[in-house]
Protein backbone atom coordinates (compact mmCIF):
# COMPACT_ATOMS: atom_id res chain seq x y z
CA UNK A 1 0.00 0.00 0.00
CA UNK A 2 1.16 3.62 -0.82
CA UNK A 3 1.96 5.97 1.78
CA UNK A 4 -0.55 8.24 0.31
CA UNK A 5 -3.38 6.04 0.22
CA UNK A 6 -2.79 5.06 3.72
CA UNK A 7 -2.67 8.71 4.57
CA UNK A 8 -5.87 9.43 2.74
CA UNK A 9 -7.43 6.42 4.52
CA UNK A 10 -6.30 7.50 7.83
CA UNK A 11 -8.04 11.04 6.84
CA UNK A 12 -11.42 9.28 6.22
CA UNK A 13 -10.97 7.65 9.19
CA UNK A 14 -9.89 10.77 11.24
CA UNK A 15 -13.15 12.41 9.28
CA UNK A 16 -15.78 9.62 10.20
CA UNK A 17 -14.72 10.27 13.93
CA UNK A 18 -15.04 13.54 14.24
CA UNK A 19 -18.63 13.75 12.97
CA UNK A 20 -19.46 11.41 14.96
CA UNK A 21 -17.84 12.98 18.10
CA UNK A 22 -18.43 16.08 16.70
CA UNK A 23 -21.11 18.46 19.26
CA UNK A 24 -21.62 20.72 16.55
CA UNK A 25 -23.73 17.84 14.69
CA UNK A 26 -25.52 17.11 17.92
CA UNK A 27 -25.77 21.23 18.73
CA UNK A 28 -27.34 21.35 15.50
CA UNK A 29 -30.50 19.40 16.37
CA UNK A 30 -31.47 21.68 19.22
CA UNK A 31 -33.46 24.86 19.07
CA UNK A 32 -32.58 27.97 20.35
CA UNK A 33 -33.88 27.83 23.27
CA UNK A 34 -31.86 25.11 24.05
CA UNK A 35 -34.32 22.02 23.74
CA UNK A 36 -32.85 19.21 22.25
CA UNK A 37 -35.17 17.19 19.58
CA UNK A 38 -34.08 13.67 19.53
CA UNK A 39 -33.52 12.93 15.69
CA UNK A 40 -32.12 9.81 14.22
CA UNK A 41 -29.52 9.87 11.41
CA UNK A 42 -31.14 10.61 8.31
CA UNK A 43 -30.41 8.10 5.64
CA UNK A 44 -31.50 8.05 2.00
CA UNK A 45 -34.06 5.44 2.33
CA UNK A 46 -36.36 7.80 4.65
CA UNK A 47 -37.19 9.30 1.73
CA UNK A 48 -39.45 8.07 -1.44
CA UNK A 49 -37.55 6.11 -4.06
CA UNK A 50 -39.09 8.74 -6.56
CA UNK A 51 -37.50 11.65 -4.27
CA UNK A 52 -35.23 13.82 -6.37
CA UNK A 53 -31.88 14.68 -4.77
CA UNK A 54 -29.68 16.99 -7.00
CA UNK A 55 -27.28 20.11 -6.35
CA UNK A 56 -28.16 23.57 -7.99
CA UNK A 57 -26.11 26.40 -9.81
CA UNK A 58 -27.55 29.80 -11.43
CA UNK A 59 -26.29 31.09 -14.73
CA UNK A 60 -24.23 33.92 -14.03
CA UNK A 61 -22.82 32.85 -10.95
CA UNK A 62 -20.74 30.27 -12.81
CA UNK A 63 -20.81 30.45 -16.39
CA UNK A 64 -18.40 33.59 -17.10
CA UNK A 65 -17.79 34.59 -20.79
CA UNK A 66 -19.71 37.36 -20.41
CA UNK A 67 -19.51 38.96 -23.98
CA UNK A 68 -18.40 35.63 -25.63
CA UNK A 69 -20.26 33.91 -29.07
CA UNK A 70 -22.99 36.75 -29.33
CA UNK A 71 -24.19 36.99 -25.71
CA UNK A 72 -25.14 40.63 -24.22
CA UNK A 73 -24.33 42.50 -21.29
CA UNK A 74 -26.83 41.52 -18.89
CA UNK A 75 -27.92 44.04 -15.79
CA UNK A 76 -25.29 42.03 -13.55
CA UNK A 77 -22.64 42.51 -15.97
CA UNK A 78 -23.23 45.93 -15.99
CA UNK A 79 -24.18 46.18 -11.85
CA UNK A 80 -20.78 44.86 -10.67
CA UNK A 81 -18.49 46.84 -12.57
CA UNK A 82 -19.87 50.03 -10.66
CA UNK A 83 -17.54 51.17 -7.55
CA UNK A 84 -18.95 49.94 -4.36
CA UNK A 85 -21.41 47.21 -5.21
CA UNK A 86 -20.12 43.94 -4.52
CA UNK A 87 -17.47 43.33 -1.86
CA UNK A 88 -13.61 43.40 -2.76
CA UNK A 89 -14.75 44.56 -6.55
CA UNK A 90 -15.41 40.84 -7.70
CA UNK A 91 -17.41 40.30 -10.89
CA UNK A 92 -18.64 37.64 -12.49
CA UNK A 93 -16.88 37.77 -15.77
CA UNK A 94 -15.52 34.96 -15.61
CA UNK A 95 -17.05 33.48 -12.29
CA UNK A 96 -15.99 29.41 -12.05
CA UNK A 97 -15.81 29.52 -16.25
CA UNK A 98 -18.40 26.93 -16.39
CA UNK A 99 -19.06 27.75 -20.43
CA UNK A 100 -15.68 26.44 -21.02
CA UNK A 101 -15.87 23.40 -18.20
CA UNK A 102 -19.72 22.71 -18.35
CA UNK A 103 -18.48 19.36 -19.66
CA UNK A 104 -16.51 18.97 -16.42
CA UNK A 105 -18.73 20.32 -14.42
CA UNK A 106 -21.27 17.48 -15.34
CA UNK A 107 -19.01 14.88 -14.80
CA UNK A 108 -18.58 16.16 -11.27
CA UNK A 109 -22.19 16.25 -11.13
CA UNK A 110 -22.62 12.48 -12.09
CA UNK A 111 -19.81 10.99 -9.84
CA UNK A 112 -22.13 12.77 -7.06
CA UNK A 113 -24.86 10.22 -8.06
CA UNK A 114 -27.73 13.11 -7.80
CA UNK A 115 -31.13 12.40 -9.69
CA UNK A 116 -30.83 16.05 -10.81
CA UNK A 117 -29.20 19.17 -11.91
CA UNK A 118 -30.65 22.31 -11.03
CA UNK A 119 -29.65 25.29 -13.26
CA UNK A 120 -30.71 28.77 -15.03
CA UNK A 121 -30.34 29.97 -18.24
CA UNK A 122 -29.14 33.22 -19.17
CA UNK A 123 -31.60 35.66 -21.05
CA UNK A 124 -29.11 37.50 -22.16
CA UNK A 125 -27.13 34.45 -24.09
CA UNK A 126 -30.27 33.16 -25.42
CA UNK A 127 -32.18 36.85 -26.24
CA UNK A 128 -29.22 39.62 -25.99
CA UNK A 129 -31.58 42.30 -27.32
CA UNK A 130 -34.88 40.95 -25.96
CA UNK A 131 -38.07 40.02 -28.06
CA UNK A 132 -37.23 42.50 -30.78
CA UNK A 133 -33.57 40.54 -31.87
CA UNK A 134 -32.55 37.32 -32.67
CA UNK A 135 -32.52 34.05 -31.16
CA UNK A 136 -28.39 33.17 -30.44
CA UNK A 137 -27.68 30.23 -31.82
CA UNK A 138 -24.87 30.10 -29.73
CA UNK A 139 -26.35 30.23 -26.49
CA UNK A 140 -29.06 27.35 -27.54
CA UNK A 141 -26.30 25.00 -28.97
CA UNK A 142 -24.59 25.30 -25.48
CA UNK A 143 -27.25 25.03 -23.31
CA UNK A 144 -28.85 21.65 -25.74
CA UNK A 145 -25.17 20.62 -25.02
CA UNK A 146 -25.61 20.63 -21.02
CA UNK A 147 -29.16 19.33 -21.55
CA UNK A 148 -28.35 16.46 -23.37
CA UNK A 149 -25.34 15.27 -21.39
CA UNK A 150 -26.85 15.39 -18.34
CA UNK A 151 -29.69 13.16 -19.54
CA UNK A 152 -26.97 10.66 -21.26
CA UNK A 153 -25.74 10.58 -17.37
CA UNK A 154 -29.17 9.98 -15.89
CA UNK A 155 -29.29 12.99 -14.68
CA UNK A 156 -32.83 15.18 -14.89
CA UNK A 157 -32.17 18.79 -16.04
CA UNK A 158 -34.51 21.29 -13.66
CA UNK A 159 -34.27 24.44 -15.25
CA UNK A 160 -34.51 27.89 -13.92
CA UNK A 161 -35.54 30.09 -17.08
CA UNK A 162 -34.84 33.60 -15.04
CA UNK A 163 -32.59 33.77 -11.85
CA UNK A 164 -31.73 37.73 -11.86
CA UNK A 165 -30.01 38.36 -14.93
CA UNK A 166 -31.74 40.11 -17.43
CA UNK A 167 -30.38 41.81 -20.72
CA UNK A 168 -29.27 45.31 -19.79
CA UNK A 169 -30.82 46.70 -23.19
CA UNK A 170 -34.32 45.70 -21.57
CA UNK A 171 -33.01 47.89 -18.19
CA UNK A 172 -32.05 50.58 -20.22
CA UNK A 173 -35.22 51.07 -23.00
CA UNK A 174 -38.29 50.75 -20.54
CA UNK A 175 -37.04 50.04 -16.63
CA UNK A 176 -36.79 45.95 -16.61
CA UNK A 177 -38.94 44.60 -13.66
CA UNK A 178 -41.05 48.36 -13.19
CA UNK A 179 -42.60 48.36 -16.86
CA UNK A 180 -45.49 46.01 -17.58
CA UNK A 181 -43.58 45.97 -20.85
CA UNK A 182 -41.05 43.29 -19.61
CA UNK A 183 -43.98 40.62 -18.94
CA UNK A 184 -43.86 40.21 -23.20
CA UNK A 185 -40.38 40.06 -23.07
CA UNK A 186 -40.31 37.57 -20.42
CA UNK A 187 -43.13 35.42 -22.42
CA UNK A 188 -41.07 35.49 -25.69
CA UNK A 189 -38.28 34.30 -23.41
CA UNK A 190 -40.12 31.59 -21.76
CA UNK A 191 -41.30 30.23 -25.66
CA UNK A 192 -38.11 30.38 -26.94
CA UNK A 193 -36.63 28.10 -24.17
CA UNK A 194 -40.11 25.44 -24.25
CA UNK A 195 -39.53 25.34 -27.62
CA UNK A 196 -35.86 24.98 -27.95
CA UNK A 197 -35.85 22.90 -24.67
CA UNK A 198 -39.31 21.75 -24.04
CA UNK A 199 -38.91 18.12 -25.80
CA UNK A 200 -36.43 16.84 -22.99
CA UNK A 201 -36.85 19.45 -19.79
CA UNK A 202 -39.57 18.41 -17.62
CA UNK A 203 -39.25 20.30 -14.74
CA UNK A 204 -39.78 24.12 -15.10
CA UNK A 205 -38.89 27.18 -12.52
CA UNK A 206 -40.07 30.34 -14.37
CA UNK A 207 -38.33 32.99 -11.95
CA UNK A 208 -36.09 32.55 -8.92
CA UNK A 209 -37.09 34.50 -5.72
CA UNK A 210 -39.07 37.37 -6.91
CA UNK A 211 -39.65 38.03 -3.18
CA UNK A 212 -35.52 38.80 -3.13
CA UNK A 213 -35.29 40.40 -6.17
CA UNK A 214 -38.17 42.93 -5.04
CA UNK A 215 -36.29 42.74 -1.44
CA UNK A 216 -32.83 43.43 -3.04
CA UNK A 217 -32.96 45.35 -5.78
CA UNK A 218 -35.82 47.78 -5.79
CA UNK A 219 -36.23 48.17 -1.39
CA UNK A 220 -32.84 47.92 -0.29
CA UNK A 221 -30.61 48.77 -3.61
CA UNK A 222 -28.18 45.76 -3.34
CA UNK A 223 -28.89 43.91 -6.77
CA UNK A 224 -29.92 45.65 -9.57
CA UNK A 225 -30.76 48.25 -10.78
CA UNK A 226 -29.69 49.65 -7.17
CA UNK A 227 -32.79 51.53 -6.09
CA UNK A 228 -34.11 52.02 -2.44
CA UNK A 229 -34.64 55.18 -0.58
CA UNK A 230 -34.28 55.76 3.16
CA UNK A 231 -34.50 54.01 5.49
CA UNK A 232 -33.66 51.29 3.26
CA UNK A 233 -30.36 52.97 2.00
CA UNK A 234 -29.53 55.94 0.06
CA UNK A 235 -29.83 55.07 -3.15
CA UNK A 236 -29.57 57.36 -6.42
CA UNK A 237 -32.98 56.68 -7.32
CA UNK A 238 -36.04 54.35 -6.47
CA UNK A 239 -38.88 53.96 -4.03
CA UNK A 240 -38.61 51.42 -0.93
CA UNK A 241 -42.09 51.81 -0.48
CA UNK A 242 -43.81 51.22 -3.60
CA UNK A 243 -41.42 50.03 -6.04
CA UNK A 244 -40.73 46.31 -4.21
CA UNK A 245 -45.18 46.12 -5.21
CA UNK A 246 -44.43 47.36 -8.71
CA UNK A 247 -41.32 45.06 -9.88
CA UNK A 248 -43.60 41.73 -8.13
CA UNK A 249 -46.74 42.01 -9.57
CA UNK A 250 -44.79 42.47 -13.00
CA UNK A 251 -43.00 39.50 -12.13
CA UNK A 252 -46.42 37.68 -11.33
CA UNK A 253 -47.92 38.58 -14.26
CA UNK A 254 -45.04 37.45 -16.42
CA UNK A 255 -45.35 33.98 -14.36
CA UNK A 256 -48.69 33.54 -15.21
CA UNK A 257 -48.72 34.40 -19.20
CA UNK A 258 -45.60 32.37 -19.08
CA UNK A 259 -47.39 29.40 -17.18
CA UNK A 260 -50.49 29.70 -19.53
CA UNK A 261 -48.49 29.66 -22.69
CA UNK A 262 -46.67 26.68 -21.32
CA UNK A 263 -49.99 24.69 -20.20
CA UNK A 264 -51.95 25.50 -23.52
CA UNK A 265 -49.12 24.89 -26.15
CA UNK A 266 -46.55 22.60 -24.88
CA UNK A 267 -47.52 20.69 -21.58
CA UNK A 268 -49.76 18.34 -23.52
CA UNK A 269 -47.02 17.01 -25.54
CA UNK A 270 -44.12 17.50 -23.30
CA UNK A 271 -45.42 16.40 -20.19
CA UNK A 272 -43.31 18.52 -17.75
CA UNK A 273 -44.32 20.61 -14.49
CA UNK A 274 -44.10 24.29 -13.74
CA UNK A 275 -43.68 26.21 -11.41
CA UNK A 276 -41.65 29.36 -9.21
CA UNK A 277 -39.23 29.76 -6.38
CA UNK A 278 -39.38 31.87 -3.10
CA UNK A 279 -36.62 32.84 -0.79
CA UNK A 280 -38.74 31.26 2.22
CA UNK A 281 -37.04 32.38 5.64
CA UNK A 282 -38.86 31.11 8.80
CA UNK A 283 -40.08 33.26 11.18
CA UNK A 284 -40.72 32.85 15.25
CA UNK A 285 -41.99 35.41 17.87
CA UNK A 286 -39.88 37.77 19.64
CA UNK A 287 -41.66 37.00 22.75
CA UNK A 288 -44.62 34.48 23.91
CA UNK A 289 -47.19 37.89 23.32
CA UNK A 290 -49.51 37.82 21.02
CA UNK A 291 -48.63 40.59 18.93
CA UNK A 292 -45.35 39.20 18.48
CA UNK A 293 -47.22 36.06 17.16
CA UNK A 294 -49.22 38.02 14.90
CA UNK A 295 -45.92 39.90 13.52
CA UNK A 296 -45.03 36.49 12.47
CA UNK A 297 -48.23 35.66 10.41
CA UNK A 298 -47.57 39.25 9.25
CA UNK A 299 -44.00 38.45 7.85
CA UNK A 300 -44.40 35.40 6.50
CA UNK A 301 -47.20 37.14 4.26
CA UNK A 302 -45.18 39.58 3.14
CA UNK A 303 -42.39 37.52 2.08
CA UNK A 304 -43.56 33.65 1.24
CA UNK A 305 -47.61 34.45 0.53
CA UNK A 306 -47.04 37.54 -1.04
CA UNK A 307 -45.46 35.47 -4.12
CA UNK A 308 -47.50 32.26 -3.36
CA UNK A 309 -50.76 33.68 -2.78
CA UNK A 310 -51.90 34.96 -6.23
CA UNK A 311 -50.36 32.03 -8.26
CA UNK A 312 -52.46 30.03 -5.97
CA UNK A 313 -55.80 31.66 -4.82
CA UNK A 314 -55.54 34.75 -7.06
CA UNK A 315 -54.74 37.61 -5.17
CA UNK A 316 -52.37 39.02 -2.75
CA UNK A 317 -52.73 38.24 1.08
CA UNK A 318 -54.97 39.70 3.43
CA UNK A 319 -52.48 40.51 5.58
CA UNK A 320 -51.05 42.78 3.29
CA UNK A 321 -53.96 43.99 1.58
CA UNK A 322 -54.38 45.25 5.30
CA UNK A 323 -51.78 47.47 6.13
CA UNK A 324 -50.56 48.52 2.33
CA UNK A 325 -54.39 49.72 1.28
CA UNK A 326 -54.16 51.53 -2.47
CA UNK A 327 -50.30 51.18 -2.45
CA UNK A 328 -50.90 47.51 -3.31
CA UNK A 329 -51.02 47.18 -7.07
CA UNK A 330 -54.56 45.26 -8.18
CA UNK A 331 -55.03 42.61 -10.67
CA UNK A 332 -58.17 43.28 -13.22
CA UNK A 333 -60.56 40.40 -13.13
CA UNK A 334 -58.97 39.15 -16.18
CA UNK A 335 -55.81 38.49 -14.64
CA UNK A 336 -57.37 36.73 -11.44
CA UNK A 337 -58.29 34.38 -13.30
CA UNK A 338 -55.13 34.18 -15.36
CA UNK A 339 -52.88 34.19 -12.01
CA UNK A 340 -54.45 31.38 -10.18
CA UNK A 341 -53.57 28.18 -10.27
CA UNK A 342 -50.52 28.93 -12.76
CA UNK A 343 -48.49 27.01 -10.80
CA UNK A 344 -47.95 22.93 -10.57
CA UNK A 345 -45.45 22.87 -8.06
CA UNK A 346 -44.03 25.46 -4.89
CA UNK A 347 -40.13 26.02 -4.50
CA UNK A 348 -38.86 26.97 -1.47
CA UNK A 349 -35.09 28.02 -1.02
CA UNK A 350 -34.76 28.33 2.50
CA UNK A 351 -31.54 29.28 4.54
CA UNK A 352 -32.37 30.94 7.91
CA UNK A 353 -34.85 31.42 10.62
CA UNK A 354 -35.27 35.09 12.34
CA UNK A 355 -37.32 36.01 15.24
CA UNK A 356 -40.22 38.19 14.62
CA UNK A 357 -41.47 41.23 16.61
CA UNK A 358 -44.56 43.63 16.44
CA UNK A 359 -43.47 47.04 15.43
CA UNK A 360 -47.39 48.22 15.39
CA UNK A 361 -48.46 47.73 19.04
CA UNK A 362 -44.58 48.38 20.22
CA UNK A 363 -41.67 50.57 19.48
CA UNK A 364 -39.13 49.75 17.08
CA UNK A 365 -37.05 52.24 16.70
CA UNK A 366 -34.30 52.49 14.01
CA UNK A 367 -31.67 53.07 17.06
CA UNK A 368 -32.53 49.27 18.26
CA UNK A 369 -29.36 48.00 15.81
CA UNK A 370 -30.88 44.84 16.11
CA UNK A 371 -33.66 45.43 13.54
CA UNK A 372 -33.61 45.59 9.96
CA UNK A 373 -34.34 48.81 9.03
CA UNK A 374 -37.85 49.97 7.58
CA UNK A 375 -39.88 47.19 10.06
CA UNK A 376 -42.10 50.14 11.12
CA UNK A 377 -42.99 50.58 7.35
CA UNK A 378 -46.12 48.03 5.62
CA UNK A 379 -43.77 47.30 3.27
CA UNK A 380 -41.95 45.47 6.11
CA UNK A 381 -45.00 44.31 7.46
CA UNK A 382 -44.43 46.67 10.18
CA UNK A 383 -42.16 43.53 11.94
CA UNK A 384 -38.98 44.04 13.79
CA UNK A 385 -37.34 40.73 12.20
CA UNK A 386 -33.46 39.83 14.17
CA UNK A 387 -31.32 36.83 14.12
CA UNK A 388 -31.04 38.02 18.24
CA UNK A 389 -32.69 38.07 20.99
CA UNK A 390 -31.04 39.52 24.09
CA UNK A 391 -27.43 39.32 22.86
CA UNK A 392 -27.99 35.73 21.71
CA UNK A 393 -28.26 34.50 18.68
CA UNK A 394 -31.12 32.22 17.14
CA UNK A 395 -28.76 29.97 16.05
CA UNK A 396 -24.58 28.41 15.06
CA UNK A 397 -23.26 31.77 12.88
CA UNK A 398 -22.94 30.79 9.12
CA UNK A 399 -20.70 33.18 6.18
CA UNK A 400 -24.62 34.69 5.20
CA UNK A 401 -25.13 37.83 7.45
CA UNK A 402 -28.21 37.43 9.34
CA UNK A 403 -28.47 33.75 8.33
CA UNK A 404 -28.07 31.20 11.24
CA UNK A 405 -28.46 27.31 11.70
CA UNK A 406 -31.59 26.22 12.74
CA UNK A 407 -32.90 22.66 11.79
CA UNK A 408 -36.15 22.98 12.73
CA UNK A 409 -37.25 26.10 10.69
CA UNK A 410 -36.91 23.73 7.58
CA UNK A 411 -39.71 21.73 9.20
CA UNK A 412 -41.70 24.66 10.06
CA UNK A 413 -41.49 26.37 6.68
CA UNK A 414 -42.96 23.29 5.59
CA UNK A 415 -45.86 23.12 7.64
CA UNK A 416 -46.25 26.63 6.76
CA UNK A 417 -46.54 26.32 3.24
CA UNK A 418 -48.12 23.18 3.49
CA UNK A 419 -51.20 23.96 5.35
CA UNK A 420 -51.42 27.22 3.82
CA UNK A 421 -51.45 25.58 0.13
CA UNK A 422 -53.59 22.57 0.67
CA UNK A 423 -50.13 20.69 0.73
CA UNK A 424 -49.18 21.54 -2.71
CA UNK A 425 -46.26 19.71 -4.03
CA UNK A 426 -43.17 21.31 -3.06
CA UNK A 427 -39.29 21.32 -4.06
CA UNK A 428 -36.67 22.63 -1.54
CA UNK A 429 -35.29 23.60 -4.44
CA UNK A 430 -32.06 25.18 -2.40
CA UNK A 431 -30.46 24.79 1.38
CA UNK A 432 -26.88 25.44 2.06
CA UNK A 433 -24.44 26.27 4.24
CA UNK A 434 -21.76 29.02 4.51
CA UNK A 435 -18.38 28.71 6.88
CA UNK A 436 -18.12 31.91 8.94
CA UNK A 437 -15.79 34.11 8.02
CA UNK A 438 -13.85 33.86 10.91
CA UNK A 439 -12.84 31.05 10.52
CA UNK A 440 -11.79 30.76 7.03
CA UNK A 441 -8.52 30.69 7.67
CA UNK A 442 -8.80 27.07 9.25
CA UNK A 443 -8.39 24.01 7.34
CA UNK A 444 -11.43 23.42 4.97
CA UNK A 445 -11.44 19.29 6.17
CA UNK A 446 -12.10 21.00 9.73
CA UNK A 447 -14.63 23.01 8.43
CA UNK A 448 -16.41 21.31 6.04
CA UNK A 449 -17.55 19.03 9.27
CA UNK A 450 -20.22 21.64 10.05
CA UNK A 451 -21.80 21.56 6.61
CA UNK A 452 -21.89 17.97 6.61
CA UNK A 453 -23.62 18.32 10.13
CA UNK A 454 -25.82 21.48 8.76
CA UNK A 455 -27.25 18.87 5.72
CA UNK A 456 -27.88 16.64 7.42
CA UNK A 457 -30.31 18.27 10.45
CA UNK A 458 -31.94 20.28 7.59
CA UNK A 459 -32.97 16.69 5.52
CA UNK A 460 -33.86 14.96 9.35
CA UNK A 461 -36.17 17.85 9.92
CA UNK A 462 -37.45 17.24 6.26
CA UNK A 463 -37.92 13.95 6.99
CA UNK A 464 -40.24 14.48 9.95
CA UNK A 465 -42.45 16.68 8.37
CA UNK A 466 -42.75 14.07 4.75
CA UNK A 467 -43.52 11.86 7.86
CA UNK A 468 -46.13 14.07 8.80
CA UNK A 469 -47.88 14.07 4.98
CA UNK A 470 -45.96 16.77 3.32
CA UNK A 471 -45.93 16.52 -0.28
CA UNK A 472 -41.84 17.44 -0.92
CA UNK A 473 -40.89 15.27 -4.18
CA UNK A 474 -36.94 16.87 -3.88
CA UNK A 475 -34.20 18.33 -2.21
CA UNK A 476 -31.53 20.35 -3.93
CA UNK A 477 -28.51 21.25 -2.20
CA UNK A 478 -26.77 24.87 -3.11
CA UNK A 479 -24.32 24.88 -4.05
CA UNK A 480 -22.11 22.34 -6.21
CA UNK A 481 -19.14 24.36 -6.12
CA UNK A 482 -18.00 28.05 -4.26
CA UNK A 483 -19.10 30.66 -6.94
CA UNK A 484 -19.93 34.07 -7.61
CA UNK A 485 -22.21 34.42 -4.23
CA UNK A 486 -24.39 38.52 -6.01
CA UNK A 487 -23.19 41.49 -3.85
CA UNK A 488 -20.96 39.32 -1.48
CA UNK A 489 -19.02 38.78 -4.19
CA UNK A 490 -16.39 35.35 -3.55
CA UNK A 491 -16.20 35.85 0.03
CA UNK A 492 -18.81 33.79 0.70
CA UNK A 493 -18.01 29.88 0.30
CA UNK A 494 -21.35 27.20 0.03
CA UNK A 495 -19.84 24.65 -2.42
CA UNK A 496 -19.14 21.40 -2.47
CA UNK A 497 -16.60 21.38 -4.35
CA UNK A 498 -13.96 24.52 -3.29
CA UNK A 499 -12.50 26.32 -6.59
CA UNK A 500 -9.52 27.79 -6.89
CA UNK A 501 -9.58 31.86 -7.94
CA UNK A 502 -6.46 31.35 -9.28
CA UNK A 503 -6.69 28.48 -11.36
CA UNK A 504 -10.61 27.66 -11.16
CA UNK A 505 -9.54 23.85 -10.28
CA UNK A 506 -12.40 22.12 -8.58
CA UNK A 507 -11.43 20.20 -5.80
CA UNK A 508 -14.35 17.81 -3.61
CA UNK A 509 -14.88 18.74 0.14
CA UNK A 510 -15.67 15.81 2.61
CA UNK A 511 -19.24 17.40 1.99
CA UNK A 512 -18.99 15.81 -1.48
CA UNK A 513 -18.06 12.55 -0.33
CA UNK A 514 -20.59 12.83 2.48
CA UNK A 515 -23.40 13.35 -0.23
CA UNK A 516 -21.80 11.05 -2.76
CA UNK A 517 -22.22 8.59 0.35
CA UNK A 518 -25.70 9.55 1.33
CA UNK A 519 -26.93 8.85 -2.50
CA UNK A 520 -25.19 5.60 -2.37
CA UNK A 521 -27.90 4.00 -0.29
CA UNK A 522 -29.94 4.50 -3.07
CA UNK A 523 -30.94 1.30 -5.74
CA UNK A 524 -29.20 0.59 -8.46
CA UNK A 525 -32.01 1.46 -11.09
CA UNK A 526 -31.88 4.90 -9.69
CA UNK A 527 -29.95 6.04 -12.32
CA UNK A 528 -32.37 5.96 -15.21
CA UNK A 529 -33.90 9.24 -15.75
CA UNK A 530 -37.57 9.75 -13.85
CA UNK A 531 -40.43 11.06 -16.24
CA UNK A 532 -42.54 13.79 -15.00
CA UNK A 533 -45.63 12.07 -15.93
CA UNK A 534 -45.31 8.96 -13.69
CA UNK A 535 -44.09 11.82 -10.82
CA UNK A 536 -46.62 13.89 -11.33
CA UNK A 537 -49.32 11.70 -11.55
CA UNK A 538 -51.51 13.76 -8.83
CA UNK A 539 -51.16 16.50 -11.16
CA UNK A 540 -53.27 15.28 -13.54
CA UNK A 541 -51.65 17.47 -16.71
CA UNK A 542 -48.70 15.52 -17.86
CA UNK A 543 -49.81 13.36 -20.43
CA UNK A 544 -48.56 9.23 -19.66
Amino acid sequence: MKVTTMLSSYSFLLFVLLISANPYARALQEGGNGIEEELEDVKRSDFPTEFLFGVATSSYQIEGAILEDGKSLSNWGVFVHKNGNVNNGDTGDIATDDYHRYLEDIETIHSLGVDAYRFSISWSRILPNGKLGGVNAAGILFYNSIIDNLLLRGIQPFVTIHHWDIPQVLSDEYGGWLNPLIQDDFVHFTETCFKKFGDRVRYWVTINEPNSVADLAYERGKHPPGHCSPPFGNCSAGNSDTEPLIAMHNMLLAHAKASKLYREQFQPKQGGVIGIVVHAIMYEPFTDDEHDKEAVKRTLANNVAWAFDPLVFGDYPPEMRRYHRNELPKFTPEERLLIRDSIDFLGLNHYATLYAKDCIHSSCARSDSACAPGGDRAIGGFVCTTAERGGVLIGEPTGLPIFSVVPRGMEEIVDYVKNRYHNKPMFITENGYSTPPQQEQVDDFQLDVKRIAFHKAYLAFLARAMRNGADVRGYFVWTLMDNFEWSLGYDVKLGLYSVDRATLNRTPRSSAKWYRNFLGNISSNSMQPRTAAAFWSKVGRAEE
